[in-house]
């Protein structure tokens, strides 16, 4: 009873996770008009969101700063390998193809991630799973939209990287909480991502924007608010709920993200609900709705 309780609170944090990243479209559009380019959003979210981890972590656990050393390429992995890589990835994507096409090959994570749960923690495949599998793909690619225009080689490359590294996560962080508290695996990756956001983010440019800023200390504050609710807070309820929820199982829950940025389009930036948006979004709620049946 105790397992079957734990499980459907993994489930409702993941599904909060979605929800708070399915918001991010709301703060990369604000920063986008301050000048700052989309590589530089992601290093002002991973900066800061390992600032946050690190109050948090030094304020509800300092013990939890103390990691082993043969745990390192594990974070390095989580860090830089997952949240930096399908970053980076999935925005050079978008400036080369379609962002649906883009959006459609990064949510073919649940995928990776079922085929790396089947390898690696030898998960169970059955055919519930296969069929929530297939309607969230399909209706993560209605959501998105179907196009098929301006694909090329390096384009689809970088689309199956960003879907490997989103993934990633939900393999790695399965390894790490089996030896660390979520609050350690999630400090260490946010800060191993910042560390490295810091090559690629050409940080000399970024100050000179914070400089020329009208209202710096309202722009810090947004930024702020970015990190807690694009990064913090879906990052520490999506590892929570990987305590108790099978990666594979995760991944394709997690699939409820582009259908809460289809409704945040339509209500915070009047746009239009297509038919094929409305079919994807009732083919991925029916996903999650056989997965825990």
């Amino acid at each position: 009873m105790k397992e079957n309780e734990n499980s459907k609170t993994g489930i409702a944090l993941i599904i909060i996770a979605a929800c708070f990243r399915g918001s991010m479209g709301i703060f990369v559009r604000r920063l986008t008009t301050y000048g700052f380019d989309s590589i530089q959003i992601v290093s002002i979210r991973v900066m800061l969101a390992a600032l946050i981890f690190c109050l948090f972590l030094m304020i509800r656990e300092r013990k939890g700063f103390r990691i082993s050393l043969r745990d390192i390429p594990l974070f390095l992995g989580l860090g830089l390998g997952s949240i930096l890589f399908f970053t980076v990835c999935y925005f050079a994507a978008i400036t080369i193809m379609p962002l649906s096409t883009a959006a459609i090959l990064l949510y073919t994570s649940p995928i990776w991630i079922m085929m790396m749960s089947v390898l690696f923690f030898r998960e169970k495949m059955n055919s519930r799973k296969m069929i929530a599998l297939l309607l969230a793909f399909c209706g993560c690619v209605l959501v998105s939209g179907i196009s098929g225009d301006g694909i090329s080689f390096t384009g689809l490359l970088l689309g199956l990287g960003s879907g490997i590294g989103y993934g990633l996560y939900s393999i790695l962080g399965t390894v790490a909480l089996r030896r660390y508290s979520p609050y350690t695996v999630t400090t260490y990756t946010f800060l191993i991502a910042a560390v490295g956001s810091l090559v690629i983010c050409k940080p000399a440019d970024m100050y000179s924007k914070f400089e020329r800023a009208d209202g710096l200390i309202g722009l810090i504050f947004f930024c702020m608010l970015t990190a807690l609710v694009t990064a913090v807070i879906p990052f520490l309820a999506y590892t929570l709920g990987l305590r108790s929820v099978e990666a594979s199982k995760a991944g394709i829950i997690a699939t409820i993200e582009p259908v809460v940025a289809t409704l945040v389009g339509i209500i915070c930036f009047s746009e239009t609900l297509t038919l094929f948006s409305g079919i994807g979004i009732v083919l991925v709620l029916s996903a999650v709705i056989i997965l825990n049946s």
